[in-house]
């Protein structure tokens, strides 16, 4: 028999496409999850996949001893992606995130370092490019255009003034941004980073302690079919899909040009698999993402090409505190982790996106109550 995979919060987004994975794949899996009202709704509904003899669910929380011990019993891998997201969310409920990112991990790997008959041999991190901040740029107008730079977050004062992009500190021209590899160093800018930085370190030091393997895997933007497309601080997607269909127009923060790298959840669960499944021990940091980066407003159009509804965009010139300007993915382990690395290519990704939304309630739109909540704690200007 395949060995159990214990998945902390499986029901979410990730969790919901990686279990479906293993079990095809002849593995069994337990399921650890809140069931947390912002991600399911007030009344969790669409888990009757749960409804599988190889699933084994337990409601509970990974901060709680009790609900992890049992949680771990028989388990061989663990897959830990109970966390809370998003950026600006985290910078004003800080103390949430730093329990529940933070303190949760270290319930985790406290109950797996204390079990006296513990049979976990690999756990796989949930880990996020936010780690790294702006990531890697170059200067191309100085004499040490040959050098990556990790340039600090973007000060409010910057991001004021609307220089959007960072800034070389030797000669003050814009730096340009290039694939981060994982042996850049990390910058967080904002709380959330700050708090999935330290599930890193506590996997690392933890795991090599009790000689048990890991493997850390930093996301890219994960999207597609089955998002939640009701939390409004979390998937730029969903919150675009929602208003283009309520035929509301597209706020866009700072110029537009800001990119990202984004990645098809399916491609996510396969690298979990392949981190499950590696013969030889991984013990390292993998970016998970395209390595390809698109602007919000390209990636906007392509979503309204996609829906086939066509709605205003606006260039707000707003930005929020801790957002970062690009990152883009070096995949080069990633591609060695799952041979080919990325299949589901971005217009293919939103094609499946969009056909999938078409066939979803359509949910109230909440970007402006959460923007709000924002310029209230002076986190968004």
């Amino acid at each position: 028999m395949s060995p159990l995979v214990l998945i902390t919060g499986g029901c979410g987004f990730i969790g919901r496409h990686l279990s479906r994975l293993l079990v095809s794949n002849g593995f069994p899996v337990r399921i650890l999850d809140t069931l947390s009202p912002q991600i399911h709704g007030s009344v969790p509904d669409g888990l009757s996949w749960l409804d599988n003899s190889s699933i084994d669910f337990l409601r509970g929380s990974v901060t709680d001893k009790y609900d992890v011990e049992r949680a771990l019993t028989g388990v061989t891998a663990v897959v830990h992606l109970a966390s809370e997201t998003g950026t600006g969310q985290s910078m004003y409920e800080i103390a949430r995130y730093s329990y529940v990112n933070t303190h949760g991990t270290a319930q985790l790997l406290e109950a797996l370092a204390s079990m006296p008959d513990q049979s976990v041999e690999r756990v796989v991190l949930a880990s996020s490019r936010s780690v790294y901040g702006e990531g890697a740029y170059t200067c191309t107008s100085c004499a040490t255009s040959a050098s990556r730079f990790t340039p600090p977050p973007r000060s409010a004062e910057q991001l004021a003034c609307h220089c959007w992009n960072p800034i070389c500190s030797t000669c003050g021209a814009e730096l340009v941004a290039v694939p981060t590899r994982e042996s850049d160093p990390v910058r967080p800018a904002s709380v959330y980073a700050a708090t999935k930085y330290a599930q890193e370190d506590l996997v690392r030091i933890v795991c090599q302690s009790i000689g048990v393997d890991h493997a850390i895997l930093r996301f890219q933007n994960v999207y597609g079919e089955g998002q939640s497309l009701k939390n409004p601080y979390t998937g730029i997607l969903s919150i675009f899909s929602t208003r283009i269909r309520r035929g509301l127009d597209l706020p866009i923060f700072e110029d537009g040009l800001e990119s990202r790298d984004f990645v098809h959840v399916e491609d996510v669960a396969r690298s979990i698999v392949s981190a499950i499944s590696s013969p030889t021990p991984i013990g390292d940091i993998v970016n998970i993402g395209s390595g390809v980066g698109i602007s919000v407003i390209d990636v906007a159009r392509q979503l309204m090409n996609a829906l086939e509804i066509e709605v205003p965009m606006r260039i707000t010139g707003q930005f929020r505190i801790g957002d970062i300007r690009h990152n883009i993915a070096d995949i080069s382990r990633f591609s060695m982790l799952l041979p080919g690395g990325p299949q589901i290519s971005l217009s293919e990704g939103l094609s499946r996106f969009a056909k999938w939304v078409k066939t979803q309630p359509l949910p109230e739109d909440m970007l402006d109550v959460a923007n709000e909540l924002l310029r209230e704690k002076k986190l968004m200007k």
